[in-house]
């Protein structure tokens, strides 16, 4: 039997925590053959090399490509990961390339699947936040042929967007399955690995948001001076590699030799989620404190707009960029709560829901000539 090939596409440390579990399942079945096209972040010595990370999982087919240019845009980093993959693409011949979320790699992977008539399926489109990410988010949907969201809302608004119901399978967010994992490392094991003496530290991660690129210097510095007037500790993890991060590393050196930071370019998925599970708080406009915190029942102080619209649980304390704003914020009393199932982002069982989609004949009889459907309300 011919095994059908199977192409994901990873650009950022992030989307692979997202897509793991998801390439892991294929890995030893009988019936697929996954591919691994590594780009974007994780070939940049600056954000923690993240390559080595896959390279550690053992999976069969590891390419890398370098999308980077002596520019920072976004549109030429598009523009070269479309002409890697291309060429990938038209080596490999998968039968479905699977992007995730909302960065240019993904829509790079998109639009090369579609113009060379090949299935496209989006991992966890249909989602908002308010920022360039979402416009990026959407147009990937919009040339991807099969979706697997995180909840029915996120389907609900595909939907809106013209897309076939049989298209949209809600599977979760895949990252639960790592989440929830018997394997994860202890917080000894974590500590030791990453030299971190504190008890009780909270996590930081603050990300640029293109859109207010001319006002990143200033919101990176409220953000830093607010960490440092706090007097707690704090594991700092490095921003993505979008337009405006140059500006927030400029700020964190101010973190140097201040014994209360232990900074990183990256952390391993799981020993990051081990961090998190452990942390009194998470603060910055990281995505890890809108999903992955609340299973843990760890507080989130969300700071701007970049998760605009996704603040869904109660506890998260959204801020402004001010520092006056965010200091208020870190003096406030936040307790642990115990952690509770988020049935928006699914229950832990993501790969087992793709794996038995990509067993559905169904799923491969999806039209690649795609068409709109009018949305009608109920």
């Amino acid at each position: 039997m011919i095994k059908r090939k199977i192409v994901f596409l990873t650009g950022t440390r992030a989307d692979f925590g997202k897509i793991k579990s998801l390439i892991q399942a294929l890995e030893s079945h009988d019936d697929f053959e996954p591919f691994v096209f590594v780009t974007g972040m994780h070939l940049l010595e600056t954000y923690g090399y993240t390559l080595i990370e896959i390279e550690r999982c053992n999976f069969s087919n590891i390419h890398t490509f370098s999308n980077h240019t002596c520019e920072t845009t976004m549109d030429l980093t598009l523009a070269k990961t479309i002409e890697g993959f291309s060429e990938y693409v038209k080596t490999v011949s998968p039968d479905l390339i699977v992007v995730h979320g909302d960065r240019v790699e993904a829509l790079a992977g998109a639009i090369v699947g579609s113009l060379n008539n090949t299935l496209v399926a989006h991992i966890e489109g249909g989602e908002v936040s308010g920022t360039v990410d979402e416009l990026i988010r959407h147009s990937v949907s919009k040339m991807s042929h099969i979706h697997y969201v995180s909840n029915d809302l996120a389907k609900q608004r595909l939907l809106q967007m013209g897309e076939i119901e049989a298209s949209v399978k809600v599977i979760g967010s895949p990252d639960v399955d790592i989440m929830f994992s018997d394997t994860l490392p202890t917080i000894d094991t974590v500590k030791q690995y990453y030299e971190i003496a504190f008890d009780n530290y909270a996590v930081a991660m603050f990300h640029p948001v293109t859109t207010e690129y001319d006002s990143m210097e200033i919101y990176a510095k409220n953000f830093v001076d607010a960490l440092i007037t706090s007097n707690k500790n704090f594991v700092v993890v490095y921003p993505n590699n979008d337009l405006g991060s140059e500006k927030i590393l400029h700020q964190y050196k101010a973190f140097e030799n201040n014994p209360r930071f232990r900074l990183f370019p990256s952390i391993r998925f799981e020993y990051f989620l081990t961090l998190l599970k452990q942390a009194q708080f998470i603060i910055g406009n990281s995505s890890a404190g809108i999903r992955e915190a609340p299973y843990y029942g760890i507080p989130t102080i969300n700071i701007g707009t970049r998760q605009e619209n996704r603040s869904i649980q109660s506890d998260i304390i959204n801020v402004d960029y001010s520092q006056k704003s965010i200091q208020h914020a870190l003096e406030r009393k936040v307790n642990k709560k115990p952690s509770n199932d988020f049935p928006e982002f699914g229950s832990g069982r993501s790969s087992e829901l793709f794996l038995k989609s990509l067993n559905d004949s169904a799923t491969w009889m999806i039209n690649k000539q795609k068409q709109f459907v009018d949305y009608v309300s109920n």
